[in-house]
């Protein structure tokens, strides 16, 4: 009796001290908006790597891949970006991007342009203010969720339930417009404004995001992707990193493109 005793006591003082670590880890980690905001500064930035899956009923296929990098300005907005992608129809492709008050400005190599450039560049650069840098550059399957500004991440938490690490929720498209910049300015946001996103967001001990995945379907879009859903999964890392992304080579860098055997084709400014 005695040695069952002891056996029932070494159990529950386990399970206890089980419980209490599981809390524990649970308390460490910080508040995710404090813990954002205390890395963004001008200078500082984020590197990421992603991964889209376009679905469409039973059929279901990995699109694109991206890894890359985003620099921050002193408000915490994302003030540059530096991504490469790969899996496209068009193979390889690097983009470069800055973002001003209105507009921006984007350089891109590799992909489609490459049939279109002049022989000696590499890169085409793109100062048409109509066109927002990060919409045009990484295309409707990118992630509409940016969890680099605080009002957005506030947001996310405010509107999905947090279990440990991790906040699970859904937020309209309109809701989303309202609080974050990077959608505001995403190609298919206006199209469908009741449209629901649903995401997961994954946090770690310190409080910053490590990954974030969303999914949305096209209710109300270009035909070949109207009822087609897009799930984009992102991990984060080195938040608050010295990130400095600078211009292409100019000398390497033309604004035409060489289109039906003329050489002077562009974008007006």
């Amino acid at each position: 009796m005695i040695t069952i005793m002891r056996r029932l006591i070494t159990t529950l003082v386990a399970c206890g001290a089980l419980l209490a670590g599981t809390a524990f880890a649970q308390a460490e980690i910080k508040d995710p908006v404090q813990a954002l905001k205390a890395v963004l500064a001008s200078g500082n930035g984020v590197r990421f790597t992603e991964t889209t899956t376009l679905l469409d009923g039973a059929d279901e296929r990995a699109e694109r891949r991206r890894t890359g990098t985003f620099e921050f300005d002193a408000g915490g907005h994302v003030k540059a970006l530096d991504v490469t992608t790969t899996g496209g129809e068009y193979g390889r492709e690097r983009v470069i991007g800055f973002n001003h008050d209105i507009g921006g400005t984007a350089y891109r190599s590799g992909g489609l342009l490459t049939q279109w450039l002049r022989k000696g560049k590499t890169w085409w650069k793109d100062s048409h203010q109509m066109h927002l840098w990060h919409t045009e550059l990484l295309g409707y399957d990118e992630q509409l969720v940016n969890p680099a500004e605080p009002a957005t991440l506030a947001a996310l938490m405010k509107n999905g339930r947090r279990s440990g690490d991790t906040v699970t929720g859904a937020i309209t498209f309109e809701k989303l417009e309202q609080v974050s910049r990077w959608a505001e300015h995403a190609t298919h946001i206006g199209w469908e404004e009741d449209a629901r996103l649903d995401y997961t967001v994954t946090l770690s001990p310190s409080g910053l995001v490590s990954r974030v995945q969303s999914t949305f379907t096209f209710a109300d879009a270009l035909d070949e992707l109207t009822g087609k859903t897009v799930h984009v999964e992102t991990r984060y890392q080195q938040w608050g990193g010295k990130v400095s992304i600078k211009a292409p080579d100019p000398r390497r860098t033309t604004s035409e493109l060489c289109i039906e055997g003329r050489c002077n084709w562009r974008l007006p400014g």
